[in-house]
């Protein structure tokens, strides 16, 4: 028992040491990240994090993935919701063929399909907005939100779904009121994994960008400069940037654990 905590420890040790490092030089200036190795700041300093706070260039990267993240992940739930009923409750020609389908969009790399979209929103008069990057994340988030639900929904008994007719349920209200409460679990796994998806996505979020939709990790590239890189004001945006992140994890724990025992995550 005391190797294993031993050992336990020294993992959590070496996957908070990153994390760690990140903390420690976004509070420090950039001369004494050159300078030398510390473990911990000389003299602390805030200026990084009042920069981004301050500068609308930088807390605006930040708004703006926030808001095609979260019009991605709505969109993906809602659309991948009735698309895994269907899987999960009938069956019909090719069905197997199209639900691998669907999950070989998810393999496939996202320079693939960078041109494309790329003229197709500028044709469109959709490129630089957040609805760009959101609409383009559902090719790879709504088939790996139909895999997770499909397979929570498919461990409901149908009996459940004849009972609701008997009763005189409507299919929207049985969906909404009995069947979504009893795969929330599902559901907040399957958000939670389009979120982070979504959130740590560059290169579709840099293509169909440019300035008034611009998102912080593209942002966070205008540290290079021809002074240099600025280090600390990087180091304050990669702290910043595991927030969100770190806050949907805390929030949907609970489901995120029933998620791991009950479907197939």
């Amino acid at each position: 028992m005391r190797g294993r905590n031993v050992v336990m420890t020294l993992y959590l040790l070496f996957l908070m040491l990153p994390i760690y490092w990140l903390v420690n030089m976004s509070l420090k200036t950039n001369q004494e990240i050159t300078t030398g190795l510390t473990l911990w700041p000389r003299d602390i300093t805030f200026a990084n994090y009042v920069r981004i706070f301050t500068d609308p260039s930088w807390y605006g990267g930040y708004l703006n993935s926030l808001t095609y993240v979260g019009i991605n992940t709505v969109l993906s739930i809602g659309l991948a919701l009735p698309a895994a009923y269907a899987f999960s409750r009938y069956r019909f020609i090719g069905d197997k063929h199209l639900f691998f389908w669907l999950l070989s969009n998810r393999m496939a790399p996202p320079a693939v399909f960078a041109l494309p979209f790329f003229n197709l929103y500028s044709a469109v008069g959709l490129f630089d907005t957040p609805w760009s990057v959101a609409l383009a994340h559902c090719l790879f988030n709504v088939p790996l939100a139909v895999w997770i639900l499909e397979g929570f929904m498919s461990g409901v008994p149908r009996e459940i779904d004849e009972t609701a007719a008997i009763d005189g349920y409507g299919f929207p209200r049985f969906f909404v009121r009995i069947f979504m409460p009893l795969i929330a679990s599902g559901i907040g796994v399957a958000a939670f994994f389009c979120f982070m998806f979504s959130w740590v996505e560059l290169l579709l979020a840099r293509t169909l960008t440019s300035v008034n939709a611009k998102p912080i990790a593209a942002t966070m590239t205008r540290t290079v400069s021809a002074a240099g890189m600025d280090w600390g004001l990087l180091a304050a945006a990669g702290v910043l940037t595991i927030v969100p992140g770190a806050l949907v994890i805390w929030f949907v724990r609970n489901y995120i654990a029933k998620g791991f025992a009950l479907g197939r995550v």
